[in-house]
Parts: C-alpha cells; structure tokens; sequence
C-alpha cells in the first residue's frame, strides 16, 4: 500500500534485505557489448562525435592547466552517466536512482571537496581573493566575505537537489496524470494519453539538460580553484 506520494520512488525490490533496484545504475555497462568498441559503425561513430563536442565544450570552460589531465574526460563520463540514468527512468518498472538525494549527494559533495581541498592547498592566496569580488568597497567586505562562504558551502546540496527535484517533479506528475485515468471517460482519456506522451518528450530533454547542467556546473566549479 502507498503510504505517501513518494513511495513510488523507493527501492522495493530486494533479495535477502539487500536492494537491488540500484544496480540499474550499472546497467549501461551490461548493457554496451565488447563488439560496440571494436568494430566500427554509426553507434561508434555518434558515440565519439559526441564525445568531441563535449570535450570541446568543457575545454572552453578549464584554464589550459587542466585540459592535458583528462579533465574533460572525467566530466564526460560524469555527465553521459547522469543522462543514462535520466533516461532509464523513464521506462516502465525502472528504478531511478538520480532521483534519491543518495545518489545525487555521493556525486555532488565528493567533486565539490575535492575540488576546494585542491584550492585551498595549492592556491591559497587565489581562494582567499576568491571570497572579496573586486571593487568591493572596505565597508562591505567583511560581509562579502561571509556572503561568498556560505554560497561555496551550499554548492554540493544546490547539484544534488536541483537533479533530484527535476527527476521527481516530472515523474511525479506522469505518475498523479496516470492514477486518474480509470477514472475519466473515452474522450478525456485521449487528451490524457496525449499529454502524457508530451509530457513524456519534455522529461526526455530535461533528462538530457540536467545531466548537462550538472557537469558544467561542476567544470565552472573546478574552473574557480585555479
């Protein structure tokens, strides 16, 4: 029975009180056959063209320091795992793990310390500079100081909860769409169909954008230490 509105997003399945619902999470990895790597064709060919923008794209956002690194590749991959997972969500019978603050805070808070830690060790002076905007007038910036600290510190939960919000709103609203249709009569239930197919396309691009945002945020991020 449904307790509340969000249990339709905890893990129920489970084998010996261990969930399994989260190992869809790995399931791009089963998925992918060995052949996909070796043997040439147009998924091979889109895989790598998309990979190129991407790099392209988050080369623009590094300082040239970071870019001989695999910076950009490790962003990649973060973000081509975040749409996977997006995505995933939206078929039928499929746990989506992006929408747990779980799962968003492990990727969230570990990028964001490892990014100050970095900071602070090897660019201290930049980091404290960071926290006083220039042109600050002398009177303001014991406050500008305190503004800009609490708004680096809240950065990892902003990342989580903006990709856990996103991925709950819309599948909360497909699911309160779809618990009215026995309810509603042959017409009414094709205007539902229908807007459930649109809204179906809409959290398709949202899956898209906020794996996105999430990674560029994360470069403009590592982009500030430097």
């Amino acid at each position: 029975m449904m307790t509340n509105l969000f249990s339709v997003f905890d893990p129920s399945t489970s084998i010996n009180n261990l969930t399994m619902n989260w190992l869809s999470t790995l399931m791009g990895m089963m998925l992918i056959q060995s052949s996909f790597w070796l043997i040439p064709s147009r998924h091979m060919m889109m895989w790598n063209n998309l990979s190129t923008k991407l790099h392209q794209e988050f080369k623009t956002l590094l300082n040239n320091k970071n870019i001989n690194k695999g910076s950009t590749f490790m962003l990649i991959s973060l973000m081509l795992m975040i749409m996977f997972n997006n995505t995933l969500g939206l078929f039928p019978y499929i746990f989506t793990s992006t929408s747990h603050m779980t799962m968003t805070m492990s990727l969230a808070l570990p990028l964001w310390m490892s990014f100050m830690i970095f900071g602070w060790i090897n660019n201290t002076q930049h980091m404290l500079a960071h926290l006083v905007p220039q042109g600050t007038p002398p009177l303001l910036m014991p406050f500008m100081v305190c503004i800009e600290t609490v708004s680096n510190m809240i950065r990892p939960g902003t990342l989580a909860v903006r990709l856990a919000a996103n991925m709950i709103a819309g599948h909360l609203l497909l699911t309160l769409l779809g618990n009215t249709g026995p309810y509603l009569s042959n017409l009414l239930l094709m205007i539902l169909l229908m807007t459930q197919i649109l809204l179906l396309l809409l959290e398709s691009a949202v899956a898209i954008i906020q794996s996105y945002v999430f990674a560029v945020l994360s470069t403009l991020y590592s982009s500030e230490v430097n």
